[in-house]
């Protein structure tokens, strides 16, 4: 174990401080967006905002002792991870009940555990040390394409709770790490050419069949373009999102005065949550945040770039990937580019396991950072 002086010395601190900032600025939008829901339902005002401080309360707690295991101890522990999440996803179809249509969650206590999260996380891992303990190996084509068979078992199970949002980030995380990798670049060709046949065997299925195998609720999904058109229908959300960020204009009507939170959005403290902040603090505001997200990209991606092993670049790579899929999937959905899917912004939506999960994954690339300065020093 690392020492913590050894540690603070060796943080990368733009991206720390970047990560805090950014923490405790949804902290703040997080009590503004819900504090009227919350009331609303007969709770207190504060409720979310208390939950989500307690919640980053734990998971900073947690992290501090993250840095101080070596990578490689998550890479040895990622297998038996992977093998117990699986299982609890299989036992979730099984035993779980649905929640908003979908069956993601544990109840435990007054709190709930969405294991699809955490298995994002645990894959990145498992994935940056599989491709080093088989570096040797990766000529082999059943032996490379291990990961994405596990990887589609998983998008699979997650699939059918169903929980598409999910599904396409833990497909997009694997699939991206995969060609990240030192895998040979006949496998990878390989791979692409069986990724577009099995695409054009579903489409081929989906025009035979009209989409009926899909469920209704599913296949109105599809319908997102012009939602103001379907007011009254499906486009009833996006819309309304959309009436949020034109009533901010460039500075906004102020912190705490959104009107689009009072029950026209809903979850106006997760999956529409940067509506509530362009209306509240403006477009200026929301192009700030786009730009950290940039530069706290720009910095995972610097890190796994001096990474002295493939497992600490594949790590930071992962985790940059993880967290722009998120960006990207909410803000397509609440600009109305794709369908809306319930995934979470980070940094700004409510919510525990995604909190916990983005914390730790941002640990494991400050541990890599430390490595990377550790035998820095040692040279």
């Amino acid at each position: 174990m690392t020492k913590f002086k050894d540690i603070i010395k060796n943080l990368d601190k733009p991206l720390f401080f970047l990560t805090l900032v950014l923490f405790v600025l949804g902290l703040v939008m997080i009590f503004s967006a819900s504090n009227v829901t919350s009331y609303m339902n007969g709770g207190s005002p504060y409720a979310y905002f208390l939950r989500q401080g307690l919640f980053l309360i734990v998971s900073f707690i947690f992290c501090i002792f993250m840095v101080k295991f070596n990578t490689k101890f998550y890479g040895m522990i990622s297998n038996l991870l992977l093998i117990a999440f699986v299982a609890v996803l299989i036992l979730l179809l099984i035993y779980g009940s649905a929640t908003n249509y979908a069956i993601s969650w544990i109840p435990i206590g007054p709190f709930t555990l969405q294991p699809s999260e955490f298995i994002k996380v645990i894959m990145i891992v498992f994935m940056a040390r599989f491709y080093e303990v088989h570096e040797k190996r990766l000529n082999n084509f059943f032996i490379a394409i291990i990961p994405l068979i596990i990887g589609v078992i998983i998008t699979f199970l997650i699939m059918l709770q169903p929980d598409l949002g999910t599904a396409i980030i833990f497909a997009a995380l694997t699939g991206i790490i995969f060609f990240s990798s030192p895998v040979s670049k006949t496998i990878k060709l390989k791979v692409i050419a069986l990724f577009v046949g099995m695409c054009l065997v579903v489409g081929a299925v989906l025009i035979m069949t009209g989409g009926s195998i899909l469920q209704s609720r599913q296949l109105e999904r599809f319908n997102f373009t012009r939602p103001c058109d379907r007011l009254l229908d499906t486009g009833n959300q996006v819309c309304n999102g959309y009436i949020a960020i034109n009533n901010g204009g460039l500075t906004g009507i102020g912190l705490g005065n959104s009107t689009q939170k009072y029950l026209y959005l809903p979850y106006p403290y997760t999956d529409f949550i940067f509506a509530v902040i362009v209306e509240e603090l403006g477009l200026v505001t929301g192009i700030a945040i786009i730009i950290a997200y940039l530069y706290l990209l720009y910095r995972i991606l610097k890190i796994g770039r001096e990474s002295y092993t493939n497992r600490g670049a594949l790590i930071c790579y992962g985790v940059a990937v993880y967290i722009f899929l998120h960006i990207a999937i909410n803000l397509m959905g609440l600009f109305g580019l794709m369908p809306m899917t319930g995934v979470p912004l980070p940094f700004m939506s409510y919510g525990g396991s995604f909190t916990l999960c983005l914390m730790a994954s941002l640990a494991l690339v400050q541990r890599v950072n430390i490595e990377n300065r550790l035998r820095d020093e040692k040279k």
